[in-house]
């Protein structure tokens, strides 16, 4: 934690301080009270300002930008040609072929009716592309969201035995994961998704796409009595002490199929021009693997099919919505677990590509148009959705341009609702599983953690704890406990921060960190340390012993070399942003022990907010003497030489 304990090693050099011009340390520009809060408020809540548009602006002009800002479809549907249409067209037909199976899949895999997948990937996108800010975004369900939504649910609810009951509650998280999703973009609060670090989200990804992996054992093998339980020994277990219903004829075709479509995805990311290769894969396997089941009479031979579906548009759901009884807190939670997840890998998503296609995404926005989609999606009988990764990226290699992509891959689904649902009778269920597996291949991203461990090895703990608790605990308490672990990391950096020695570069007057700069050398009579975070109520403590800690160790060694102890301690606010009373009472106390040796307190560059706080509070000059504040580290030294030389030859 303190790499500059072995600066004691250090030799001491009697350096020549040359004499340089000392400038006033300036007090900031008066602000009222209400102007700070509203500062403060600006930078928290609007830190990208949305409200700069308006200034300036005739009343008429404001009504047209404000309906262009929650409405983004206004900004470009005025200019929107038939050579955009084009491109459009190609893509929404393209993600349809994707939508579709994986659609149904993700519906069984949060067990739902497989109709619901298909319900929720025609409602959700046209509410997209009217509210969204993104062009690539390809609108539908996902799986870590159907995993959890599934998983949490089943806890108290059985999907079989209580089928109604279950789907009621699968309709009202999604209403509250919704709610919670447009709030955060109503009130900006999207910081709040920043607590999933980069770290947590490929391990929680990771460990969750192990989890679908193996849930899906029991399609791939033909087990008919499988473990409700998510986690990875219950399910070997019940793999294992379950094989006399493996079936032969559904484990050869699973494994066919799952080959096909990994080679077709291995074929697209080798050659991204080839999207179409994996795109239309999962379209061709449910097609085919039909025709099979259907020519064959492979029904009557233990391969399971999907079974009967009805046909129609989404039937309206808000008399479905729970809003009171026993399980309200169940559904609450699971919003809120399902919101979240959702909702950052929907964000996630969307800024990846437009980064690459250099535009902005408005987060805030993402947040009301994803929460508005699930909020209407609720009510029209479709359970969580936001922006998946594999269909965006599809949508992106395809040329999608705008988000007309998600209206005709909506109509794709429109059509298939009204007359297509007898197809999939025959569909079977291994081919599902085969068509999840390789969909959530693409989540484990070894890469990634490698980075992780070469930067930052307490990130890569942090992964790891997010992985292994998914796995080993429950999808919800792994990504809880990753969670709390980062913010135990943020904790320990606001309540042990960096206090470093600093030391003269010779021939200048730049001052540096001693371990880091070796040529680095001390000045006699000084100690110099810069501290590198804010001052409050957390980290007090440990920065008064830590700095007494300092100057004892100091005076040890000076005693050591029988050279002059300690005249000055100098502290380098520069990078101290913020200050509160116990920050104040922490620089009273030091400047009290100082004096009882004989020694004072300087500071140097404290910030605007520090130094207000400090002229506040410092009504009998406590701790900000006109001689003890300056400027640099410097200018600080310089003029302190002086005085030291003055003293010494006044005492001669």
């Amino acid at each position: 934690m303190e790499p500059n304990a072995s600066n004691s090693l250090q030799p001491d050099h009697c350096l020549e301080i040359t004499p340089m011009e000392v400038h006033k340390v300036v007090p900031p520009p008066h602000r009222s009270t209400i102007q700070k809060l509203k500062s403060r408020l600006k930078e928290t809540f609007f830190p990208d300002d949305p409200l700069r548009q308006f200034k300036g602006q005739p009343l008429g002009k404001k009504w047209i930008l404000a309906a262009k800002y929650f409405f983004p479809i206004l900004q470009w549907g005025p200019n929107y040609s038939f050579k955009l249409f084009k491109s459009d067209i190609v893509s929404g037909l393209t993600i349809a072929s994707l939508a579709i199976p994986q659609g149904i899949s993700y519906a069984k895999l949060a067990s739902l009716p497989p109709i619901v997948g298909l319900y929720s990937s025609f409602v959700p996108p046209l509410v997209y592309a009217v509210l969204g800010s993104s062009r690539d975004l390809a609108v539908g369900p996902v799986s870590i969201a159907s995993l959890i939504l599934g998983s949490m649910l089943k806890q108290e609810v059985s999907p079989t035995n209580d089928p109604l009951l279950f789907l009621q509650l699968a309709f009202s998280s999604t209403f509250f994961a919704g709610l919670f999703q447009a709030s955060l973009g109503l009130l900006r609060l999207g910081f709040i998704i920043d607590f999933l670090s980069k770290a947590t989200l490929i391990g929680f990804m990771a460990g969750a796409a192990i989890i679908v992996s193996l849930q899906q054992l029991k399609s791939l093998l033909g087990i008919t009595h499988f473990t409700k339980q998510m986690e990875l020994v219950p399910v070997l277990s019940s793999v294992f002490h379950n094989t006399n219903e493996w079936s032969w004829q559904t484990v050869l075709m699973g494994f066919c199929f799952l080959v096909f479509l990994l080679l077709a995805r291995h074929v697209s990311m080798k050659k991204p021009k080839l999207f179409w290769v994996s795109a239309g894969a999962p379209l061709v396997s449910v097609i085919l693997s039909t025709v099979l089941v259907f020519a064959f009479k492979a029904q009557r031979h233990g391969i399971s099919v999907i079974g009967k579906l009805q046909e129609g548009l989404n039937p309206p759901s808000w008399n479905m919505l729970h809003f009171h009884g026993s399980y309200l807190g169940l559904v609450v939670k699971t919003g809120l677990v399902t919101g979240i997840i959702s909702l950052t890998e929907g964000i996630a998503v969307g800024r990846t590509f437009a980064a690459l296609k250099n535009y902005q995404v408005d987060g805030n926005k993402e947040m009301m148009a994803i929460g508005l989609m699930n909020v209407i999606g609720s009510a029209t009988s479709c359970y969580v959705t936001t922006g998946a990764f594999s269909r965006s990226a599809v949508n992106h290699n395809a040329g999608a341009k705008t988000a007309v992509s998600n209206i005709i891959m909506s109509v794709t689904v429109m059509v298939t609702l009204l007359f297509l649902m007898p197809l999939f009778q025959y569909t079977p269920n291994v081919v599902l599983g085969a068509i999840i597996v390789t969909a959530v291949i693409g989540l484990i991203d070894i890469p990634a953690a490698c980075q992780i461990w070469k930067i930052d090895k307490f990130d890569f703990v942090v992964m790891l704890c997010a992985f292994f608790g998914v796995i080993l605990v429950s999808v919800q308490d792994g990504l809880a406990i990753a969670v709390g672990i980062s913010i135990f990391k943020i904790l320990l950096q606001v309540t042990r921060p960096k206090t470093l020695v600093l030391g003269n570069i010779p021939g200048t007057d730049i001052f540096r960190n001693l371990h880091h700069y070796k040529e680095a050398m001390r000045i006699p009579g000084f100690l110099i340390l810069s501290i590198e975070a804010p001052i409050n109520f957390a980290n007090t403590t440990y920065l008064k012993e830590r700095i007494l800690r300092w100057i004892d160790e100091y005076e040890t060694e000076e005693d050591t070399k029988r050279q002059s102890s300690i005249h000055f301690l100098i502290l380098d606010l520069s990078a101290v942003s913020s200050i509160d009373t116990s920050g104040v009472s922490l620089l009273k106390d030091l400047k009290k022990a100082l004096e009882n040796t004989g020694a004072e307190l300087v500071l140097v560059n404290p910030g605007g907010e520090v130094l207000e706080k400090l002229q506040r509070a410092d009504d009998v000059r406590d701790v900000m003497s006109p001689d003890a504040l300056y400027l640099t580290v410097g200018e600080a030294v310089a003029a302190l030489s002086s005085t030291m030389k003055g003293r010494s030859s006044n005492h001669v």
